[in-house]
């Protein structure tokens, strides 16, 4: 179900994490300030909402794609 992020190059996954992450780098990154107003309970706008998931949502993809590469790498030795 998950083979077509093992397919997924590697590097434009970091490259695409790395933009969104920081982007706009002025006056502050989009999820820092959407993770900020989650944690104090503002994040109620459903655009808010929709930008928190646009920009974190390769940062998961991410993560899950290093897990499952070091648990096959695991599984091999």
């Amino acid at each position: 179900m998950m083979g077509w992020l093992d397919r997924f190059p590697l590097l434009w996954l970091v490259v695409i994490v790395l933009w969104l992450a920081v982007a706009p780098i002025v006056p502050e990154p989009h999820l820092v300030e959407k993770l900020r107003m989650l944690s104090q309970g503002t994040l109620v706008k459903p655009i808010d909402i929709f930008d928190l998931l646009l920009h974190a949502v390769p940062l998961a993809l991410l993560a899950v794609r290093l897990w499952r590469d070091a648990r096959r790498r695991r599984s091999e030795l």
